[in-house]
């Protein structure tokens, strides 16, 4: 019991604990707010690699139209609905049954 009376009544062992209370629980970058950044860095990172991903298939598809005059003609009839003059185009839109 003194022993126990001795480790309480020691300051720095006082000021040590309420330090590391203080730093865990109180200070500016706690264990909720680290917790907080991790996660905002994860998805910050998942987006950075879809944009990665999304302007290597964007400048693939410039490239493409470039230099290959069959995309160019692909990407004109799927998107602007052209036509040669003695073609006919039907569009076909897909429903989903209604559940």
């Amino acid at each position: 019991m003194e022993r126990f009376l001795a480790l309480i009544q020691n300051k720095y062992l006082i000021a040590g604990v309420a330090f590391v209370i203080w730093m865990c629980f109180f200070d500016r970058y706690d264990f909720g707010t680290q917790f907080a950044y991790q996660q905002e860095k994860e998805k910050l990172e998942q987006e950075r690699t879809f944009y990665k991903s999304e302007i290597t298939r964007i400048e693939k598809a410039i490239s493409d139209v470039q230099y290959n005059p069959s995309e160019i003609q692909r990407i004109a009839r799927e998107r602007y609905k052209m036509k040669k003059d003695n073609e006919d185009i039907y569009v076909i839109q897909y429903v989903e049954p209604k559940k």
